[in-house]
């Protein structure tokens, strides 16, 4: 099995990459690393074409729940209305909807169309709609939200090319990283090595019928 991780440098990315090399050979990508950036789908073109051959998994393993300014502080979630910066909104959507949909755009030439492939990126169950009781982090839901959307209508086009083919939005629950230092009261955590166990189970019992869900760490299918 050849599998490729975007966002390898990460605490998700380091433990998948881990996680996926006793089954095979294992690409990483990162910012830090590969300067593959997220926000510049000529960075994320120039990556892929870089890449040969097939790959049996895809995960991007990417994200913020905060966007980093340089020189400035950083945007965090939002609390209230008053607190919507239109930039920021921008800034999510850039790095946690279009991001990972451009990484399966120029990826398509990656995965092979007569065998099994699966594509999966990271969302979170704060993007749910339906699942929504609290309000607050605008543009972190609306971001995740869209992804949702995104990878959803790609796996009924890529359906048509890629019979085989699964594509999906993945909640990995709280993970102990940097990544959710900030917003772990009064959440269970997980370690990302667990946390990698469980997307790849997930992931590898998917069927082509289930391609475009959205599922938590347990393989349940989570409202839109």
């Amino acid at each position: 099995m050849r599998a490729l991780v975007i966002g390898a440098s990460g605490g998700i990315g380091a433990a998948l990459c881990a996680a996926l090399a006793g089954r095979g050979e294992v690409v990483g990508l990162s910012r830090s690393v590969n300067g593959l950036d997220l926000t510049d789908e000529t960075s994320i073109a120039a990556h892929m074409a870089g890449l040969e051959g097939a790959f049996d998994r895809i995960f991007v393993a990417t994200g913020a729940l905060q966007i980093t300014r340089p020189g400035q502080a950083a945007w965090r979630p939002e609390k209230t209305l008053r607190a919507v910066d239109p930039a920021a909104l921008a800034a999510q959507f850039a790095l946690n909807a279009i991001g990972p949909l451009l990484v399966l755009k120029h990826a398509r030439h990656l995965m092979p169309r007569d065998a099994d492939c699966r594509f999966a990126a990271l969302s979170a169950r704060v993007g749910s709609i339906g699942d929504n009781h609290l309000g607050g982090w605008y543009g972190y839901r609306a971001a995740k939200a869209a992804l949702n959307q995104m990878l959803h209508t790609a796996a009924i086009e890529l359906a048509r090319s890629h019979p085989r083919a699964v594509i999906a939005a993945l909640h990995p629950g709280t993970v102990a990283t940097a990544f959710t230092a900030d917003y772990q009261s009064g959440h269970a955590t997980v370690a990302p090595a667990v946390a990698a166990a469980h997307l790849i189970a997930v992931l590898d019992g998917l069927t082509p019928a289930q391609s475009g869900g959205f599922y938590d760490w347990a393989g349940k299918a989570i409202p839109w």
